[in-house]
């Protein structure tokens, strides 16, 4: 569990170039509020045996009751970055110590109130999308609200587990699963964006999409993969996310990257 303290916390409110203000929003039973229990618990706020279950920010009686998130809710994480994510930050910063403010807001759309007024104070937003469900009607709406508010999403594809353990979908399906999903999104996307903040679709080679079990308490990114491969057999990181992500194939008799599905014998190759 991670160790500080509030006089810590304090002194990051400081560092403004090191505070960072950060929407979750989604369609209804999406696991927004499950989600934001594992971030809170990996800050080191709750155990972890009360990540996923405890709905932190469900702060009032009839959210706890109902199940869903009714009035939007702040918390403050205390967060550490390694040295390769902070160099990559066009931004200035100081240090590799984040304060991040993450706002839990509804997702039933009687309460799209509650979401604009959290963008309207976030620099960014975490648009979370059930991975059985995908993106629904709910999700384009407040999709829609953050652009309208100029706010650049990244996505988090949630519920991974459900597909593994309840569907127990092949790798590829779940691969097309997930493609089908960053499409959407992009879609959206460029539907509503304001072309004056430039391409901010999202890209799962770039790290702007993560694959995550709030339930579980787990998540990872292409991009965490290709850092830890890229060390082992000293590969530019850049160019393996690009090969962990679409149409790429591995031959491990040839030890080389193929576009084509099969191998010169016609036998199925893998998708890395």
């Amino acid at each position: 569990m991670v160790n500080f303290t509030v006089d810590q916390m304090r002194a990051l409110m400081d560092k403004v170039t090191n505070v960072r203000n950060m929407s979750v929003i989604a369609h209804v039973d999406h696991g927004k509020s499950t989600l934001t229990d594992s971030l809170v618990q990996k800050a080191g706020i709750i155990s972890a045996a009360k990540a996923g279950e405890a709905r932190f920010t469900d702060t009032r009686k009839d959210e706890q009751e109902r199940g869903i998130t009714i009035k939007s809710t702040a918390i403050s994480l205390y967060s550490e970055m390694s040295e390769d994510d902070v160099k990559e930050i066009k931004q200035k910063t100081v240090g590799n110590q984040f304060l991040v403010n993450l706002i839990d807001s509804p997702g039933h759309v009687d309460f799209s109130s509650e979401v604009t007024a959290a963008l309207r104070v976030t620099d960014g937003a975490l648009v979370v999308v059930d991975t059985i469900e995908g993106v629904c009607v709910q999700t384009e709406t407040v999709l829609r609200q953050a652009l309208g508010e100029r706010i650049k999403p990244v996505v988090v594809i949630n519920k991974v587990d459900r597909a593994l353990l309840e569907l127990q979908v092949t790798k590829e399906d779940l691969y097309q699963t997930f493609a089908r999903t960053v499409e959407s999104v992009n879609v959206i996307i460029a539907t509503y964006v304001d072309k004056s903040l430039g391409d901010i679709q999202v890209y799962p080679e770039k790290g702007t999409v993560a694959f995550a079990s709030g339930l579980h308490g787990w998540a990872f990114t292409v991009r965490q993969f290709a850092t830890r491969y890229s060390k082992k057999f000293g590969v530019d990181r850049t160019k393996l996310s690009e090969r962990l992500w679409g149409d790429s194939y591995f031959n491990p008799k040839t030890k080389k990257w193929t576009s084509k599905d099969k191998d010169a014998n016609g036998k199925p190759l893998e998708r890395a």
